[in-house]
C-alpha cells in the first residue's frame, strides 16, 4: 500500500495536499488546534514532466510520511487506509488525463503562434529586400542623371569661362566610358516588365551585371587612376580667385538644390560608386530567404563586385608605383649652368633641412627612422649590382683579349715550310681556330652573355635612383610627420615617401630574386660555352691526331711534354723580358748642353759626380733663398734637406749662388756621352759595305744573292759630288743593323748579277716584312 501511494506521489503532485487534510481531521478527533498550512497550488497546473528518481524518493518523500507527528497515523484502521490510497490514485488519473489534453492545446497554440511568426518575417525580409532593390534602382537613376549633368551643363558652362581654363577637357574625357555602361546596366532592367518585388527581377539584374563586369571594370579602372589629377587641377584653380569664383558660379547655376562648392563634388561620383555596389548587393543578400531562386547569382554578383573592388586597386597602386619610378629613375646630365638656373628658393630651403636633418642623425641630436627590412634589401641589392659590375667587367677584358688574339693571323704569312708535316699541320689547326671555332664561340658569348650582362646594367640605374630618392623623401617625411596639421604639399610629400618605400619593399626582392637567378643562369651559359668550345677544338685535333709528333704519346707522356714545353717557354719569354727591361732601364746619356758646359766642369771641381742633378722643369723662386731655375740647368745638391729638416726641399749649388729648390724636380745626371766620331750627315753619299752573302742566304734559305746589302759609314773625302739619295731614318739603338739595298754598281760580279727575279722578290718580301728596309732599287 505504501508503495502504491509513493508510485502516485511521484506522478502528480497534489498528494501532499491530501495528506495535509487527513492530519488536520485526525488532529480534530484528538482535540487538538493546528495552524492550517498555507494552501498549495492545484494539482492542474504544476504538472511534474518527469518521476523522481527512487533515491530521492527514499531520501525525501519517506521522511515525510513517517514524520514523528504523525505517529497516530499508524493507529487508525487498515480500512480507512485503504479507502484513502484509493481515492488518492483515482485523483491523480484523472489529472494526468486533463494534463495530456492541456499540453496538446498548448503544443498546437504554439505551433500555429511559430507559423505566424515565420510568415510575418518572411513578409519582413521580402518588404526589406524589395526596399533594397528599389535603393539601388533609384541612387543608380540619380548617379546617371549627375554623370550626365557633369558631362553636359557643367563642362560647357567651364569651357566659356573667360580667360580659358586649362586642362578642363582631360577631366571629362573618361565620363563617356562610365555614362554608357551605367545606362547599359539600368536598361536592362527598368523595361517596365518586371517589378522590384518579382523574383525575376533580381535574377534579371545579376546576370546583367555579371554581363557588363568586364566593361565596368575597364571603365572605372581608367577614370580612377586619373582621379587624382582632378584634385591637382582644382589646388591650382584656387590659387586663382577670380576664376575660382567663376568656377563656383558655374555648379551653383547648374544644380542649386545641391550646393555644390567645388568640382570634386560630381566627379568623385563614380569613385563613390564602384565602392557602393558590394554593399547594396550583400545588403540585399541578407534579406533574401535561402529558398529564393536568384540567391545563386546574388553570392556571385557581390563576390564579382569585391574582386571588381580589388582589381581596380591593385591597378591603381601599380600605375601610382610607375608613376613615381618613371619620375625619380630618370638619370639627367646636366651642365653646371643648368644646375645653377633650377636653383630656386624653395629647391634650397628644401636641401638645406635636408641636410640638417642629415647632420642631426649623424650627431645623434636626432633619432633616426630605422626599416630593418628595407636596409637587408638595400645592402643585398647594392652586393648584387657590384658583382653584376664585375662580372661585366671581366666579360668585356676575356672579349678583348680574345679579339687581340684573333687580330694576329699568323697563318697569313708565307713561312716557307714546304715538305715539313708538322707545321704544316699546326699552321691547319690555327686556320681552323681562328677562321670558324673562336669567331662563332665569340658571337656567342657577345649575344648569350655579353648582352644580358649590359642589359641588365642598364636595369640598376631606375632601383639606384630610386634608392637614393627615398633617403631625401624619407628626411622630408622625418620633419613633417611630428606635425598635426599637414598643408597639401606636405602631405603630398608624405604620400610620396610612402608610395617609395612600399614600391621598394614590394618590387626590391623581386628584382633581386630575378637578378640573381639571371646571373646564376649566366654562368651556367658561360661553363656551357666554354664546355662546347673544348667539344669543338678535340674534334678538330682528332683529326691531325695521327700526323703530329706527339700524337701516340700517352696522356701522361703527352702531359709531361706539354708542361716541360711550357716551362721552357716561359723561361725563355722570362728571359727576354728581363733583357728588355734591362735595356729600357739603363741611363740615356744625354749631351751636355753647350750653355751649361762650363757649369758642369765648375761642379765636378767643387762636388762629385753623383752629386750633380739636372733640373727637370722650370722652377720659379718664391721665397728670399729659393733659387729660380729653369729646365736642363746643372746644380749639385749640397744638402737633402733644409734648415728646418724637411726633406722636399733641397739645398744646392747652381754655380755660385746657392738656395733651395724642390727635390721633385730634380733628377741626378747621369754624365756626358763619350766622345766618338760625329754622325753622318744625311747628304752624304754611302760607299758599299759588303755583307757576307752566305749569312743572308743561309738565313733565307735562298741562293746567293746579286745585291748585297750595305750598312752606313763614315763618309770619305771625296773631290766629285755625288748626287743626293732619299734615305728613312735610322732604327732605335736597341734594334740591330739594318739592311739597305741600293742600286745596282758596276763593281758587282758577274755571279752575283745572274741571280733570278725570283730570289730578288722573296729577298725583299722579307726584309720588308721585317721592316727594315731603308734604301731603294733602281734598275
Amino acid at each position: 500500500m505504501f508503495t502504491a501511494a509513493a508510485v502516485s506521489f511521484t506522478r502528480t503532485f497534489p498528494l501532499r495536499g491530501n495528506w495535509e487534510t487527513l492530519r488536520l481531521e485526525r488532529a480534530e478527533r484528538a482535540g487538538i488546534m493546528e495552524v492550517p498550512p498555507r494552501p498549495q497550488p492545484p494539482a492542474l497546473l504544476l504538472p511534474l514532466d518527469r518521476p523522481l528518481m527512487p533515491e530521492l524518493l527514499q531520501d525525501h518523500i519517506y521522511e515525510d510520511l513517517f514524520s514523528p507527528e504523525d505517529d497516530d497515523f499508524f493507529g487508525e484502521s487498515d480500512s480507512e487506509l485503504q479507502d484513502g490510497n484509493t481515492s488518492l490514485l483515482n485523483m491523480s488519473i484523472c489529472s494526468q488525463d486533463s494534463f495530456i489534453e492541456l499540453k496538446e492545446e498548448s503544443e498546437e497554440s504554439e505551433e500555429a503562434q511559430r507559423r505566424s511568426e515565420e510568415d510575418k518575417l518572411q513578409e519582413m525580409k521580402a518588404q526589406r529586400q524589395k526596399l533594397a532593390v528599389q535603393e539601388l534602382l533609384e541612387s543608380e537613376r540619380n548617379y546617371l542623371r549627375m554623370l550626365r549633368l557633369s558631362y553636359g551643363t557643367i563642362q560647357e558652362n567651364l569651357l566659356r569661362i573667360q580667360p580659358p581654363l586649362v586642362n578642363v577637357d582631360s577631366m571629362f574625357e573618361l565620363l563617356p566610358a562610365v555614362i554608357s555602361v551605367t545606362s547599359h546596366l539600368l536598361n536592362s532592367v527598368d523595361d517596365g516588365s518586371l517589378q522590384p518585388g518579382d523574383p525575376l527581377f533580381l535574377q534579371s539584374f545579376c546576370n546583367s551585371f555579371l554581363a557588363l563586369s568586364s566593361h565596368i571594370e575597364s571603365a572605372y579602372r581608367e577614370y580612377l587612376s586619373c582621379y587624382s589629377h582632378v584634385t591637382q587641377w582644382e589646388v591650382s584653380t584656387k590659387q586663382k580667385e577670380a576664376l575660382w569664383d567663376q568656377v563656383v558660379r558655374v555648379l551653383q547655376s547648374a544644380a542649386p538644390e545641391l550646393k555644390a562648392s567645388s568640382l570634386s563634388f560630381f566627379l568623385v561620383m563614380p569613385v563613390q560608386r564602384i565602392a557602393r555596389y558590394p554593399l547594396l548587393l550583400q545588403t540585399i543578400k541578407g534579406h533574401t530567404e535561402p529558398s529564393h531562386p536568384a540567391l545563386g547569382l546574388l553570392q556571385e554578383t557581390a563576390r564579382t563586385s569585391v574582386d571588381i573592388n580589388c582589381r581596380i586597386n591593385e591597378y591603381k597602386r601599380i600605375r601610382e608605383f610607375r608613376e613615381v619610378a618613371n619620375k625619380y629613375k630618370k638619370t639627367e646630365s646636366l651642365s653646371i649652368k643648368d644646375m645653377i638656373n633650377r636653383l630656386n628658393t624653395h629647391s634650397i630651403f628644401k636641401k638645406t633641412a635636408r641636410l640638417s636633418q642629415q647632420i642631426k642623425h649623424e650627431t645623434g641630436i636626432a633619432p633616426k627612422l630605422v626599416d630593418e627590412e628595407f636596409d637587408s634589401l638595400e645592402g643585398f641589392f647594392y652586393l648584387l649590382e657590384k658583382c653584376i659590375l664585375e662580372l661585366l667587367e671581366n666579360v668585356e677584358t676575356y672579349l678583348t683579349h680574345l679579339q687581340v688574339f684573333l687580330s694576329c693571323k699568323t697563318e697569313e704569312f708565307d713561312l716557307c715550310l714546304d715538305g715539313q708535316r708538322e707545321p704544316i699541320c699546326y699552321k691547319e689547326i690555327t686556320t681552323a681556330l681562328r677562321q670558324w671555332i673562336l669567331p662563332t664561340f665569340e658571337k656567342r658569348l657577345r649575344s648569350l652573355i655579353h648582352k644580358p650582362l649590359c642589359a641588365l646594367r642598364d636595369l640598376l640605374v631606375g632601383p639606384r635612383n630610386l634608392i637614393r630618392k627615398r633617403l631625401d623623401k624619407l628626411l622630408d617625411y622625418e620633419l613633417i610627420e611630428a606635425k598635426s596639421s599637414l598643408s597639401y604639399e606636405e602631405q603630398a610629400a608624405a604620400n610620396t615617401y610612402k608610395t617609395m618605400n612600399t614600391l621598394l619593399l614590394t618590387e626590391l626582392p623581386r628584382f633581386n630574386t630575378v637578378s640573381l637567378q639571371l646571373i646564376w643562369r649566366l654562368l651556367g651559359t658561360f661553363s656551357c660555352l666554354h664546355r662546347d668550345l673544348a667539344s669543338d677544338m678535340t674534334q678538330l685535333f682528332q683529326t691531325f691526331a695521327t700526323q703530329l709528333p706527339h700524337g701516340a704519346l700517352s696522356p701522361s707522356a703527352f702531359w709531361e711534354w706539354a708542361e716541360a714545353a711550357v716551362m721552357h717557354g716561359m723561361k725563355n719569354l722570362q728571359r727576354l723580358c728581363q733583357t728588355v727591361e734591362e735595356a729600357l732601364s739603363a741611363p740615356v746619356a744625354t749631351p751636355v748642353h753647350p750653355c751649361w758646359a762650363l757649369r758642369y766642369q765648375q761642379l765636378c771641381l767643387k762636388h762629385q759626380k753623383e752629386r750633380v742633378f739636372e733640373v727637370t722643369a722650370g722652377v720659379v723662386g718664391r721665397g728670399e733663398l729659393d733659387l729660380s731655375l729653369i729646365r736642363g740647368e746643372l746644380v749639385a745638391v749640397v744638402s737633402e734637406r733644409d734648415s728646418r729638416g724637411d726633406r722636399r726641399r733641397w739645398l744646392v749649388d747652381a754655380g755660385g749662388k746657392r738656395g733651395y729648390a724642390p727635390a721633385s724636380k730634380l733628377r741626378q745626371y747621369p754624365g756626358p756621352p763619350a766622345e766618338g766620331p760625329p754622325p753622318p750627315s744625311p747628304l752624304s753619299p754611302r760607299p758599299d759595305c759588303r755583307l757576307d752573302v752566305k749569312q743572308l742566304s743561309k738565313s733565307l734559305d735562298l741562293r746567293p744573292s746579286s745585291v748585297s746589302p750595305t750598312y752606313p759609314c763614315p763618309p770619305s773625302p771625296s773631290p766629285s759630288p755625288s748626287p743626293r739619295v732619299h734615305t728613312k731614318p735610322l732604327a732605335p739603338p736597341l734594334s740591330p743593323a739594318v739592311p739597305s739595298f741600293q742600286s745596282r754598281s758596276p763593281l758587282l760580279s758577274s755571279s752575283e748579277q745572274e741571280l733570278d727575279g725570283k730570289a730578288k722578290l722573296q729577298m725583299l718580301r722579307a726584309v720588308a716584312t721585317d721592316g727594315a728596309v731603308t734604301g731603294r732599287a733602281d734598275e
